[in-house]
């Protein structure tokens, strides 16, 4: 066993005793109204989507049902999501292509998804993993952060964090960790304010608070 896969497992059991429970941060009920979520996301936080969610799916919680409101009217909507002349657009754009070629329904594979307006390999990998309970490792800038200041990733890019992890864990166990980092990253790892000496990973492999 590698020092690497030593200390991953050493990290793992931190996250699990910290964390046995994985709710998905964003408030959805079905696969589409969790990707419709997930795009919103992009450069904002959960909270605050999951404030402006409820009013959207009031008006359209199925990709048919948003086909029928304007571009304009989706805009308005998610303003304060940001970005919300690209994500409006896209919101739109999906929801026809799922109506038109996927009878109303999120397709399950990651070629189909990736494929969507909107949607790259991180969205369709938290669509994957949270919706469709398929191993993925979706890597946001938070995992991406934290797995170069853990030493479990050399940080260049998130497509490399991602396989680094991969081939770190145990592939039962992505799906819950991906969360599992993520609210330990909010609750003892910022990457403001971060103190090396209260964090419970950090305080223990002695990581200094930088990032490249």
């Amino acid at each position: 066993m590698s020092a690497s896969q030593a200390k991953a497992i050493a990290i793992a059991e931190i996250l699990e005793i910290l964390f046995p429970e994985t709710p998905i941060p964003l408030q959805h009920k079905d696969t589409y109204t969790l990707l419709v979520a997930v795009l919103l996301s992009a450069q904002c936080t959960d909270e605050r989507v999951n404030k402006i969610t409820p009013f959207l799916f009031a008006k359209a919680d199925t990709p048919l049902a948003m086909c029928q409101l304007s571009v304009e009217e989706i805009k308005e909507i998610i303003r304060p999501c940001g970005l919300s002349p690209k994500k409006s657009q896209a919101i739109a754009d999906l929801s026809k292509i799922l109506v038109e070629q996927y009878q109303g329904q999120v397709p399950q594979s990651f070629e189909a998804l990736e494929k969507l307006p909107g949607v790259g390999h991180k969205t369709a990998s938290v669509v994957m993993s949270q919706g469709f309970g398929v191993p993925a490792f979706p890597v946001d800038t938070h995992i991406h952060r934290l797995a170069f200041r853990w030493g479990l990733s050399n940080g260049k890019n998130v497509e490399q964090t991602e396989k680094d992890l991969k081939a770190l864990f145990p592939i039962e166990k992505w799906n819950k960790l991906h969360l599992q980092i993520i609210f330990f990253g909010r609750q003892y790892c910022p990457a403001r304010g971060h103190q090396l000496k209260k964090c419970p990973i950090c305080s223990v492999y002695g990581v200094e608070n930088i990032f490249p």
